[in-house]
């Protein structure tokens, strides 16, 4: 898929985000500026989210209030791996009641739970992004 501008690839993210219920694990990937916080913002408002949804580079992560449902947001950016890390660093923001989307997953092997939808984002001059969404098991 293409999207010429930030709001269209909120609009995707939103669009996927009608297909996911609590548990669910999101894989946002791309190069820095790609639009990853851009779709995590798109899905968060479809899902409830209210307040601002912005990058936790600096936090690791950040959990909202959402309709029914918790939405976490991780950015693994500034971890070079989890190994590491200390195992719990990560256990609140995936539970059974929780739809958790991550930023740069790489960072974090194979530990992240019911993965079901991969996101890639792709400069593709300009405003527009190339949106690639994997929905696998």
């Amino acid at each position: 898929m293409k999207s010429a501008d930030p709001a269209e690839t909120e609009a995707l993210a939103a669009d996927a985000a009608a297909r996911l219920t609590a548990g669910d694990v999101v894989l946002v990937s791309g190069e820095l500026g790609a639009g990853k916080t851009t779709f995590v913002r798109g899905a968060a408002r479809a899902l409830g989210v209210g307040e601002q949804v912005v990058s936790p580079t600096f936090t690791v992560g950040a959990r909202y209030r959402a309709r029914g449902v918790t939405v976490a947001h991780l950015d693994l950016y500034r971890l070079g791996s989890l190994a590491d890390e200390d195992p719990a660093l990560l256990a609140d923001y995936f539970s059974p009641e929780t739809i958790s989307f991550v930023e740069w997953p790489e960072h974090a092997g194979e530990t992240l739970g019911r993965v079901v939808l991969r996101v890639f984002l792709e400069h593709l001059g300009g405003d527009a992004r190339g949106v690639t969404l994997d929905w696998g098991p």
